[in-house]
Parts: C-alpha cells; structure tokens; sequence
C-alpha cells in the first residue's frame, strides 16, 4: 500500500465520534490493517503452497498502517486481547490522520 501524504497527529485517548452528526455516519466501513509487503519473483511465488514462510518487509514491532480503500488513515501497534478474547489480535492506534475536514 502507498504512503500517502497525510496530516497525522497522536491518537487520542478520548474517541467521541468526530463527525458523529453526518449523515452516514453510523454506516459500517471496512479497514484493511497493512503488516508489510513482499516482493518475491513470480517463479518463487508459483513454488509456494502449503506451510511456505513468505518474509515480509517488517518486524514484528513495527507500526502498521491502517486503510480504508487505498486512503491511509492511521498507524499503530499490533496487540493481543486479553480476558474473554484472549488471542484475539487488535490495534492500538498512535497516530490518526485529521479526516473531519473531508466528511
């Protein structure tokens, strides 16, 4: 996914829904969680099946990017829930582009 150039600021703690009085504003939307890429030659990706490890660009540290279509729209950390949901993967977001002026 591309590194867009967008406004980041920290996350913040406080999540009252910005834009909460626009129309579609309680319309579900899907956000695709980017980890890093690969770039194996086609010959390689055709020798792949089952168990094959494909290395990505990243560690496991690493921020990831969070999309909603190809717009960049935040970063963050990957984390394990815990209680109930234990094993349940989550992110933490630490920087969240400034998208109240486009609704």
């Amino acid at each position: 996914m591309d590194d867009q150039s967008q406004d980041f600021a920290p996350a913040q703690t406080d999540m009252a829904a910005p834009g909460a009085s626009h129309p579609f504003s309680h319309l579900p939307i899907e956000i695709v969680v980017a980890v890093g890429k690969a770039r194996p030659k086609l010959s390689e990706l055709l020798r792949m099946g089952r168990d094959a490890v494909l290395a990505l660009d990243t560690k496991v540290d690493d921020p990831v990017e969070l999309y909603v279509g190809d717009r960049l729209i935040a970063r963050g950390e990957l984390q394990e829930l815990d209680g109930d949901e234990q094993g349940q993967l989550a992110v933490r977001l630490t920087e969240v582009a400034d998208l109240k002026s486009e609704l």
